[in-house]
């Protein structure tokens, strides 16, 4: 197996304890706090400093001299070896404090890693982000670069993007405005500049929001702007650094002469323009310690690659390589599976993979659960949550981790339903979003002057209101293509329907009014302020921290992958975002998946691929829903199934996974049989039948369902009922007139079955 950093390594022993490696010097376990200490004063000398390293930390702390990577994977004490290293430099004499720069991606990181070096007796050494180093040296050295004073950095770039996007008559709303945001801060942290936008992100294999063009237009005006009005960006402290280091010698070398030993943490999420910077602030010299770790690459949409990492023994042949894999936090059990996952994996990331060694006692073996639908699931995780809380771990101890935060809605409420305090980090609580309090306004109008409203006049059950209703929010019967802010409201909203839906289901005779009476209380438990409690997160969100107990959900084919997964490399980015679920366990970790969305709902989900050969011997368990909310049965035996296979293009063969594809049943860019004419009078058809609902074409058929009646041209009620996406409550009412156009009978366009009863 390739041992990084672009040599081959000797063989590992394939056995998950790992029987070959050698003993620590002391005993290996660390203390749990974050920079806490062995020491309660400083060692008293350098030598001091290496107590208690395990041989691999030891030599990362003793090599001093010249290029050092550190392939370092989760739990095995990286920070701790790199800050040993540092202070066992300094306080040996070989480093001089002030010279040293250690650079991170966070300020939490760079605090640590300065509370650490405190307590090993070292101060002086500066312990930033790449930004705040750039941006310190930027307002130093700007008078005698350019002259006068530092450009005001700019608080909030959206404005001036929606500004640029208006010059044009583009209109953004808030989360294509986030977006196209995030389009603009790629773009920077990879050096495309605004011509070359549209082909770097066709090559990149972007999810862009609006036409390249546009975006391109955009990113031109919003530099234009800002320089107009002599402000700079997050990314331009960066770019303007690079750019006064390139021209000007006299300041690099002053630079150089200041700090000459560098540590650069998370080396595995450099962008292209942070490792330009790195360069210039080297200059010719190799005192540089790389640290990180390939497979722990989930951040690739913002511009961080692995290359660098992957390539530092081809830029520095003679560099030392030391690999950590003496895993302290996590037992052997979930060692074991993060191993497994990885073992899978493809691609040149997982050609450098390391096989972690679980430095701890047994403990539990993981748990895989099937739960027949999604609240079920949340429920369970809830109930378990409830017996650790029971058996003494500490509520900040556990955790529930998921693929998007709009997953989040059914775990506040679930651990709202038993009373148990949770913590949201990374997002606004379900019920705080922007999205979810304009969508709760909008359903209290509807609730009182539903009857004066004609969008409603169609919709004959509480779910339908809602769907009626939230489509003039942005919600669509099927998800936008990409990830970003317009995936996530569209999540939210989603979120919002399916609650309609298991409401309406627990509560025939309910009222749009009694459903928003019951998101008013929803709202209510989960505002109550908590000081701790459980965390919920997303998985990227998760990076970098570490519980008791973890609990990974929604493992399904469509969120882990997530949909919009489609090359190799985004799946296998998918898999460690896994990894580094997994990983962030010390001692529980559950896993768990739903066969149906909501309860009665068609079991057709699949576990996720990435589980496939991880449960051993095991038998997946379900948890069936009984009753309301609130209820339900314990995980028994699983049920025995019919095993769905998979959607094959029906033009070239190929597995089909996308929404769309699924519904024509064949690749988007395969053939088309369509009958041009069939298609015409559908697409009119479905106009005035829209018209006449006073709803949206969509609520209709959407256009996929009307492309694949056109190249099915079904002749008779089964036929159009194979076709996705034409239901029973849709045959029924709109069955007739789509045979009959298929028929290429005359019929009065929008005629439907109610009319011609009159």
């Amino acid at each position: 197996m390739p041992g990084g950093c672009g040599q081959r390594a000797r063989p590992s022993p394939r056995t998950w304890q790992h029987g070959g490696v050698t003993p620590a010097t002391h005993s290996p376990l660390f203390p749990q706090l974050p920079g806490a200490s062995q020491y309660a004063a400083p060692p008293p000398d350098a030598d001091a400093v290496l107590d208690g390293l395990d041989p691999e930390q030891r030599e990362v702390a003793t090599a001093l001299h010249g290029p050092v990577c550190v392939l370092a994977g989760a739990g095995t004490g990286k920070t701790r070896a790199i800050t040993h290293r540092i202070a066992y430099g300094v306080r040996a004499g070989i480093l001089r404090a002030d010279s040293v720069l250690a650079v991170t991606f966070t300020n939490r990181a760079a605090g640590e890693m300065r509370g650490r070096l405190r307590q090993l007796g070292v101060s002086g050494v500066q312990a930033r982000t790449f930004h705040s180093a750039a941006l310190r040296q930027l307002q130093y050295f700007w008078p005698k670069a350019v002259g006068g004073e530092l450009p005001r950095l700019v608080e909030r770039k959206v404005q001036l993007v929606a500004e640029s996007a208006a010059r044009y008559r583009i209109r953004l709303d808030r989360n294509e405005l986030r977006d196209v945001t995030g389009e603009i801060e790629w773009s920077k942290v990879t050096q495309t500049v605004p011509a070359d936008y549209p082909a770097a992100a066709a090559k990149a294999g972007r999810d862009i929001p609006r036409d390249p063009a546009e975006i391109s237009q955009i990113y031109a005006t919003y530099e234009e702007l800002k320089r107009d009005r002599g402000v700079i960006d997050f990314e331009d402290v960066l770019l303007l650094t690079v750019g006064v280091l390139q021209d000007r010698y006299d300041i690099a070398e002053q630079v150089r002469a200041q700090y000459q030993h560098f540590v650069v943490d998370e080396y595995q999420d450099v962008s292209p323009l942070q490792q330009r910077l790195l360069e210039l602030w080297l200059g010719e010299r190799d005192s540089l310690c790389v640290v990180g770790d390939a497979s722990q690459t989930i951040y690739s949409f913002t511009g961080a690659t692995p290359d660098h990492l992957l390539d530092f023994r081809n830029r520095h042949p003679q560099a030392t390589l030391v690999k950590l894999i003496r895993d302290y936090r996590s037992t052997p059990q979930v060692v074991h599976l993060a191993n497994s996952v990885l073992s899978q994996a493809r691609g040149r990331a997982a050609e450098h993979r390391l096989e972690l060694v679980s430095q701890r006692d047994p403990g539990p073996e993981p748990s895989f659960t099937e739960y027949g639908d999604e609240p079920t699931e949340a429920e369970g995780a809830a109930r378990r949550i409830r017996k650790l809380l029971d058996s003494g771990i500490p509520a900040s101890e556990i955790a529930v981790l998921f693929r998007t935060n709009g997953q989040s809605g059914l775990y506040e409420q679930a651990l709202a339903d038993v009373g148990i305090a949770y913590q949201l980090r990374g997002a606004e609580r379900f019920f705080e979003r922007s999205e979810v309090r304009e969508a709760g306004a909008a359903l209290r109008g509807a609730a009182r002057f539903g009857g004066n409203d004609a969008l409603l006049d169609d919709a004959v059950d509480v779910p339908s209101q809602v769907r009626a209703v939230l489509s003039t929010k942005g919600w669509t019967s099927q998800a936008p293509a990409g990830a970003g802010a317009v995936r996530d409201r569209w999540e939210s909203l989603a979120a919002l329907v399916r609650l309609a839906e298991d409401f309406a289901r627990a509560r025939p005779t309910a009222t749009l009014a009694d459903l928003v009476a019951e998101l008013d209380e929803r709202a209510q438990a989960q505002h109550a302020p908590t000081v701790e409690g459980v965390t919920l997160a997303s998985l990227h969100a998760a990076k970098g921290l570490e519980w008791d107990a973890v609990f990974l959900v929604g493992l399904t084919e469509g969120m882990m992958p997530i949909a919009y997964a489609k090359t190799d490399e985004q799946v296998e980015e998918e898999r460690r975002l896994l990894y580094v679920g997994i990983t962030r366990a010390r001692a529980h970790l559950a896993l768990s998946w739903a066969l149906s969305r909501s309860p009665g709902g068609r079991a057709s989900r699949r576990p996720s691929r990435f589980l496939g050969g991880l449960r051993g011997g095991s038998t997946a368990t379900v948890a069936p829903r009984v009753g309301t909310a609130g209820g339900g049965a314990e995980r028994g035996p699983a049920r025995s199934r019919k095993p769905r296979g998979p959607v094959h293009c029906r033009v070239c063969g190929r597995t089909l996974t996308d929404a769309g594809e699924l519904k024509l049943l064949r690749c988007e860019d395969c053939p088309s049989d369509m009958d041009e004419g069939v298609y015409d009078r559908l697409h009119a058809w479905r106009a005035h039948e829209a018209a006449e609902l006073g709803q949206p074409a969509f609520c209709v058929f959407t256009d996929k369902t009307l492309i694949a009646i056109a190249e099915a041209v079904p002749d008779s009620d089964a036929e159009l009922s194979r076709i996705p996406g034409v239901g029973a409550r849709k045959l029924g009412r709109f069955g007739a007139d789509v045979l009959a156009i298929c028929a290429g009978e005359e019929r009065p366009v929008g005629l439907g079955e109610a009319d011609k009863t009159d």
